[in-house]
């Protein structure tokens, strides 16, 4: 008999407890999570990698993604429940500025994220080859704006391979300017061209897993990353920016902060794309 009442006093707290918990979750809440943090961006080709801290608060059900053309009036690009999204409709050579706001399992959503963040994605490729132009002239020069190969004296020639006597080189022409820019583990390493440091004798020593920054004689920012490297040839992955004077070759970045937006502000500079 005392078994049987033990049990049915246990069940008893087991349905108060869980009750009052089920009770909890359940009650209605109105107020919104915090704006997102630590936004940042990684400029690919076509595509824009968006991330972020995640929410502190346990009730956050996730995120909504919103894009503009001029930091004014944000459309929503799409929603996810983890801290990072991928814009695949990104063009190359078109400016995006992105925000994230948090919502909760209420519907509450929280103002938008404060980092004022843009992007411009660029094209880029891998695995291209050119060779010593001593020996294959034709085929010795690469020309960004058309991502092609062509002749090392070419008008649209950006740079070229040299094997000098055992030493390799990258080369440039006069109105153009070159940087080595040290050791990577990928193209994606160097986010911004430098704004000095170019090398005065228009060419730079090329060594397998460098990346190197050039600037285009039609004032473009470009990268290659060597691969491999033969005495007839050079492999290397590249990036092109296609915006003139755009130095942004891998956005990521941690900019400015735009000011807290009132609830006001906030439906005025949100909309719903169509």
């Amino acid at each position: 008999m005392k078994k049987i009442f033990l049990t049915l006093l246990l069940l008893s707290a087991a349905i108060l407890y869980y009750g009052c918990d089920i009770h909890d979750f359940d009650e209605f809440d109105d107020e919104p999570p915090s704006p997102p943090t630590n936004i940042y961006t990684v400029t690919g080709d076509n595509r824009v990698d968006i991330m972020w801290d995640e929410n502190p608060e346990r009730d956050v059900a996730g995120y909504n993604v919103y894009f503009s053309w001029d930091d004014y009036k944000y459309e929503l690009l799409g929603s996810t429940e983890n801290n990072y999204y991928i814009d695949y409709g990104a063009e190359n050579g078109e400016t995006y500025y992105y925000a994230v706001t948090a919502y909760d399992y209420n519907g509450n959503e929280s103002d938008l994220s404060e980092d004022l963040i843009y992007d411009t994605p660029r094209p880029e490729g891998f695995n291209q080859t050119i060779f010593n132009y001593l020996e294959f002239p034709d085929n010795s020069g690469y020309d960004f704006s058309h991502y092609s190969v062509i002749a090392y004296d070419s008008l649209d020639t950006d740079f070229f391979f040299e094997n000098y006597n055992g030493t390799f080189y990258l080369d440039v022409w006069r109105d153009s300017d070159i940087q080595d820019m040290g050791q990577t583990k990928d193209i994606y390493d160097i986010s911004y061209a430098p704004t000095s440091g170019w090398s005065s004798t228009k060419d730079a020593i090329a060594i397998v897993g460098h990346t190197y920054v050039i600037w285009t004689w039609d004032n473009h920012y470009a990268k290659i990353r060597i691969k491999n490297i033969t005495s007839e040839r050079v492999v290397f992955d590249w990036a092109y920016q296609t915006v003139e004077g755009n130095d942004e070759l891998k956005a990521n970045r941690r900019p400015d902060k735009r000011e807290p937006l009132s609830k006001e502000e906030f439906k005025t500079r949100v909309g719903k794309r169509s």
